[in-house]
């Protein structure tokens, strides 16, 4: 019963995952978080423009799992659907939940997305980004000042970014993690930091050197990221964000390594902790061999429109038995094709996603049926 038929043949499931399905320790040698994705209420009415609904216990189970494999979770990023289904009032239930429960690091993100769409002034930005930070750091996780679309808006040059996070930065009381999130993660994020963006960045984080953790950069371009990483102060972390080329830059040069906030890791933090356990051991060929077949698949659930991966992930949590349905906030998961999602089910059984090959066809096939594809 391990057998579907898929758009472009059969397929059997492997159940290769199960090698992977034991939790283990922290890493040691590299500070990992998983950006974690929020489970819906599949009874509610979760469609485009209606307030977000959670299923708040398969959510928070969601991020023990990612707890007992070793990983820190990343929460209310944009794997969560923040400004894509997630409001601000279920983002703030959100953080405070997940901090109360959190049995591992947490940090969470700090954004502007209360105010209305359009345009806002930058009072009303450095007002919003104010009040978020207040409930990040009330519910006790660590401040990661997200991209905001409305300061990409508002922002004139690069002054206003350093005025704006300058300012946020001084009200934090614990250093925070920066965020640069390019335009194919969100189009309304063009030009963000201004016109000579790197300069900007290095400025603000000299400027308050002791103030920032770090910062997680996702913009899918591995050269530029290397660069980056090799300018920042001492005692600075770059959290690697590219779901393209995360295995070369955690593993890291001669220069040094990035650590990792990344949304691939909600999907594939099994093998991806058992990889990191290699790398603590300083077995970098199996670190290598165990996160090969997950690449591919990152590039598919990250491939263009990149905005619509969560989709790809919420696919996976459900065939690898994390939730019990397909449905997001948002209705987003018609974000995809079954086409696309149809190939992610072979990619994910080659990464060593599914641990249990019977559930995972069983899913498989009743999604299918819905899709028209018989089986």
């Amino acid at each position: 019963m391990t057998s579907v038929v898929l758009p472009d043949g059969e397929f059997r499931f492997s159940g290769a995952g199960a090698a992977y399905a034991t939790p283990g320790p922290p890493f040691t040698s590299r500070v990992a978080y998983a950006a974690a994705h929020v489970v819906a209420d599949p009874r509610a009415d979760n469609g485009p423009g209606a307030p977000a609904a959670v299923d708040w216990e398969a959510t928070l189970a969601f991020r023990h799992h990612l707890w007992t494999h070793g990983f820190g979770v990343a929460e209310a990023m944009d794997t969560a659907q923040r400004g894509m289904g997630l409001d601000y009032t279920a983002t703030r239930e959100l953080v405070r939940r997940s901090a109360r429960e959190a049995t591992g690091p947490i940090v969470a993100g700090v954004a502007t997305d209360q105010l209305p769409p359009g345009p806002a002034t930058l009072d009303e930005v450095r007002e919003a980004y104010a009040e978020q930070l207040a409930h990040v750091q009330a519910a006790g996780a660590t401040p990661v000042l997200m991209c905001s679309r409305h300061l990409a808006a508002a922002a004139r040059h690069a002054d206003d970014y350093l005025d704006v996070y300058g300012g946020l930065i001084g009200q934090a009381d614990t250093p925070v993690v920066l965020h640069w999130l390019g335009e194919m993660f969100d189009p309304a994020l063009a030009g963000y930091w201004g016109a000579e963006p790197a300069e900007t960045v290095l400025t603000l984080i000299r400027t308050h050197r002791d103030k920032v953790d770090g910062i997680k950069v996702s913009l899918l371009d591995e050269s530029f990221e290397v660069d980056l990483r090799n300018r920042l102060p001492a005692g600075v972390r770059l959290y690697t964000g590219d779901d393209f080329h995360y295995p070369r830059l955690i593993k890291g040069d001669g220069t040094g390594h990035s650590d990792a906030l990344l949304g691939i890791f909600a999907a594939i933090a099994a093998p991806a902790a058992a990889a990191l356990r290699a790398l603590d051991a300083g077995d970098e060929h199996a670190f290598d061999e165990i996160l090969a077949p997950t690449v591919p698949l990152a590039r598919h659930v990250f491939g263009p429109p990149t905005f619509y991966y969560k989709t790809g992930i919420v696919f996976l949590a459900w065939l690898a038995g994390h939730q019990s349905h397909f449905t997001m906030v948002g209705g987003l998961q018609s974000g995809r094709s079954p086409r696309h999602l149809a190939t992610l089910i072979r990619l994910a059984d080659a990464a060593g996603l599914l641990p249990d090959a019977d559930l995972a066809a069983f899913r498989a096939r009743a999604w299918l049926t819905t899709v028209g594809v018989a089986q």
